[in-house]
């Protein structure tokens, strides 16, 4: 039987921490694959993502964001070429929708002095997603996050 992703925070990281590249983050199991933008199950969930501002259909605001789902991108360009389809990350995506749980989220930066590294921005979860035409006129999975609370039973 597999175990069970950690959702959560990982070990001693908190909000604000900076990680030296995508190894560094596999290394540390902050996120563990070491190239995909999502870390993530079909069964579970997403475990954590990486905001690397590669797709133009991601949307940041100060107290949400929308993240554009996985697929369709030219490698080379950034620009969506096709519709994205329901693979396993996006379904991961829309699952962890289903359960609530909490999503890491960790931020490419490129200002000096931290260029090339990543920022934990923090605990995040899905609340809503969509599939529409994205700004290159291709289908997108895209979901909104918002910082993620504690639920407390009152």
């Amino acid at each position: 039987m597999a175990a069970i992703p950690t959702f959560g925070h990982i070990g001693l990281a908190r909000p604000g921490d900076l990680f030296a590249s995508r190894l560094d983050l596999s290394l540390r199991g902050q996120h563990r694959p070491p190239r995909a933008g999502v870390c993530a199950t079909v069964a579970h969930g997403a475990e954590s993502i990486i905001l690397a501002d590669q797709y133009e259909d991601d949307e940041i605001h100060d107290d949400y964001f929308w993240y554009a789902g996985h697929g369709g991108r030219d490698t080379k360009t950034g620009r969506q070429v096709a519709d994205q389809d329901l693979n396993h990350r996006n379904q991961a995506l829309m699952r962890s929708q289903d359960t609530g749980r909490p999503i890491r989220v960790f931020r490419r930066i490129d200002a000096a002095p931290a260029g090339g590294q990543f920022r934990y921005e923090g605990l995040f979860y899905i609340v809503n997603f969509e599939y529409k035409a994205g700004k290159s006129g291709f289908g997108v999975y895209r979901f909104r996050l918002e910082p993620w609370r504690a639920k407390t039973d009152n």
